[in-house]
């Protein structure tokens, strides 16, 4: 496959490329890029305006996307490096956002631990055998950087072509990777999950402890091909109380968080529903989190306590309205981020969806949600 990349300059500043091979040294990506608003802001440092990228902005929406995957199963593009570089490279050519996020999916670190999963169209991740005992658990296996080194390349190439424009990696939270497994695929409920933490919390507590150590090997495979961010997905996290989330999940997450080490890289956490407890993810060992649309960012900031670094919270479902509604709710945002920072000790604000972007949503309307955050002046 041939592909042709021709990259904007991100933030005004010179071109820095860097001459990366695949795993190349951690300090590759995150030198070129340590001065860019994204990083500054998700070290709490002081910005003159809020960087801006999307969940999910690589693929779904992009039909450049859907014409290069078209025929290509969802997990095999994720195993493809050249095929990985070209996605994450598409909406920063497109929309010129100030971070690229790796595209891959969740569950790409259990299909290397030998998990047989399919990423059905429409459905989500099937799991073939879920996981019910002791045996199931023991069968998932420890994963070297050998066993992603399809990311590792990936990471590798796009850091050279992203240049001064960080990018992110990313891995799902140990929760969410185990209410996959258990359930067998997507759930509403997550019944089966809560019967196993509350019913057998000993079998719980090895299948998330396998899990945590599996993503951490992601992650740190990640960051040292050159990734200058992470972000770790409990997309699921918002079916739990505040107490099961405490002292069922949060140990796990924060034994990920713990596993890549203090002043690497900026870390960032999300979840989805998860406004009760947003101080108990920061507290897991985040730098940034993630708040989606349910909760203001001044009041999120309020909940975290000072320090905390906010990234949000565009309801995405917004961005099929009318461009007047859209633009009002963007500086609306935009100004709730500012006062989080002003009024509520918040360190910085990094704008972003709630969630991910819709497969239906106009790539046009993106662009211009990023122009005019990029308009707007703290």
């Amino acid at each position: 496959m041939t592909v042709i990349r021709t990259m904007a300059l991100m933030d005004g500043q010179p071109e820095a490329r860097v001459d990366a091979q695949p795993g190349a040294s951690v300090t590759a990506g995150p030198a070129a890029t340590s001065r860019s608003r994204f990083v500054r802001a998700a070290r709490g440092e002081a910005v003159d305006r809020a960087p801006v990228w999307f969940m999910r902005q690589a693929g779904r929406s992009l039909p450049e996307y859907r014409a290069l995957r078209a025929g290509t199963a969802m997990l095999d593009a994720c195993r493809d490096p050249d095929l990985v570089t070209e996605i994450t490279l598409q909406p920063v050519r497109r929309h010129a956002v100030d971070a690229a996020i790796l595209f891959s999916d969740i569950v790409v670190p259990l299909v290397a631990a030998g998990v047989d999963i399919e990423i059905v169209p429409g459905v989500g991740p099937v799991v073939a055998k879920p996981v019910r005992t002791l045996a199931d658990v023991e069968a998932i296996k420890a994963i070297t950087c050998a066993d992603v080194e399809f990311v590792a390349t990936a990471v590798g190439q796009l850091v050279a072509e992203l240049g001064a424009t960080p990018l992110i990696g990313f891995a799902g939270a140990p929760f969410t990777l185990a209410s996959y497994l258990i359930e067998g695929g997507p759930s509403r409920e997550h019944a089966l999950t809560k019967a196993m933490m509350h019913g057998e919390p000993e079998l719980w507590r090895r299948l998330l402890a396998r899990l945590a150590t599996i993503t951490a090997e992601f992650l740190r495979t990640q960051i040292a091909a050159g990734a200058s961010a992470v972000q770790l997905f409990d997309s699921w996290a918002g079916a739990l109380s505040a107490a099961d989330y405490e002292n069922h999940v949060l140990p796990h997450s924060r034994s990920v968080f713990d596993a890549l080490g203090e002043g690497t890289v900026p870390k960032i956490h999300f979840g989805v529903g998860t406004g009760e407890f947003l101080h108990l993810m920061r507290a897991a060992g985040a730098d940034v989190v993630g708040v989606d649309w349910r909760v203001p960012l001044s009041e999120a900031a309020h909940r975290m306590g000072p320090g905390a670094i906010v990234q949000g919270n565009l309801d995405p479902a917004l961005l099929l309205a009318p461009w007047p509604v859209i633009e009002d709710e963007v500086r609306r945002i935009l100004a709730d981020g500012r006062r989080a920072v002003a009024e509520f000790g918040a360190a910085a604000h990094i704008f972003n969806l709630g969630h991910g972007v819709l497969p239906d949503t106009d790539p046009e309307v993106l662009s211009r949600v990023v122009e005019l955050v990029h308009a707007s002046q703290q």
